[in-house]
């Protein structure tokens, strides 16, 4: 039809099958004539690896363009599907989108919509009465592509002129809701809203980013390897993710646009103080915030000191 049929993965997914990434951040594995879907699945999915073990040798496609396979994770990574794609370049795309009943981007929108931070716009706020802070005020942002929303919870009434009390937390159903002790989320999220309540004013920014931005679905898949022994990090590399995949330039934006240019950041993440520095808000002071610290999660946090740099 115009190309060699290519399954698409990520140069960490490529690493664990052992398979070329000529592409730099990705291989282009060229797929089997006689290839069945549980073969793709198996190369796409490590939940297979130990049922699937021996899927190899890959061919690895090696020059010409990439850019329609880089695209493709691209889409699945923003729709939190695991980060691999079949890919079939074709002559005329237009005619079999409209003969197949297929939606058709344009690369030449795709890469620019991807590589930008979704502005976000205010929608209702609201007062909220908390355990942690009788004064407090939940805002809505809202993407106008609908994606994910994102909140700010404002304690007190924190001047515009100073560096306020803030933490940019990441949505985590698992710490936040059900009490997890795999992780020190729930803790870190009530530690942050009990210090602005004492301090009597601070922003919490609560961004829909769960599982380090991999969603929830593939945040259960790393779970699953790590139960065979594989820490967060390479859990996450097997999948096909990077360490973190979250976008911090959300919490940035938020914080400018309820006037905020300065901070006082709750983290023990320093690469959250250069983020906000890269993105136009002042850092004026890393606040520590260990918290939640247990049996359960121990591993998880010494792996999060020694591979992601936190401070801990």
């Amino acid at each position: 039809m115009g190309g060699e049929l290519a399954l698409a993965i990520t140069d960490r997914r490529a690493a664990t099958l052992k398979a070329r990434a000529y592409d730099g951040d990705l291989a282009r594995i060229a797929v089997p004539a006689e290839a069945p879907m549980a073969w793709l699945r198996a190369v796409a999915d490590p939940a297979r690896d130990l049922e699937s073990p021996m899927k190899g040798p890959f061919h690895s496609l090696r020059g010409g363009p990439a850019e329609l396979h880089r695209a493709a994770i691209r889409l699945a990574k923003s729709a939190h599907l695991l980060p691999a794609a079949l890919v079939l370049p074709v002559a005329d795309g237009a005619a079999l989108a409209t003969a197949e009943g297929l939606t058709l981007i344009d690369m030449a929108e795709a890469g620019p919509a991807l590589d930008l931070a979704t502005p976000l716009s205010p929608v209702a706020n609201a007062r909220l009465p908390m355990a942690a802070a009788e004064k407090g005020r939940l805002h809505i942002f809202r993407p106008g592509d609908g994606s994910e929303e994102h909140y700010a919870i404002e304690i007190g009434q924190p001047p515009r002129d100073a560096p306020v009390l803030a933490r940019l937390h990441s949505a985590c159903f698992t710490g936040d809701v059900l009490g997890s002790l795999k992780c020190d989320c729930g803790p870190q999220l009530h530690a942050a809203l009990a210090q602005m309540g004492t301090e009597g004013a601070g922003v919490l920014l609560y961004l829909n980013q769960e599982g380090r931005g991999i969603g929830l679905a593939n945040k259960m898949r790393a779970y699953s390897l790590q139960d065979q022994g594989f820490d967060t990090v390479e859990a996450n590399h097997r999948l096909g993710f990077e360490d973190d995949e979250r976008d911090f330039r959300i919490g940035a934006g938020i914080l400018r646009q309820m006037g905020f240019g300065a901070v006082r950041l709750l983290t023990n993440n320093p690469a959250k103080c250069r983020m906000l520095e890269a993105n136009g808000i002042a850092v004026a002071e890393r606040v520590p915030l260990r918290v939640g610290q247990t049996r359960h999660n121990a591993a998880y946090l010494a792996t999060k000191a020694a591979k992601s740099g936190h401070l801990l």
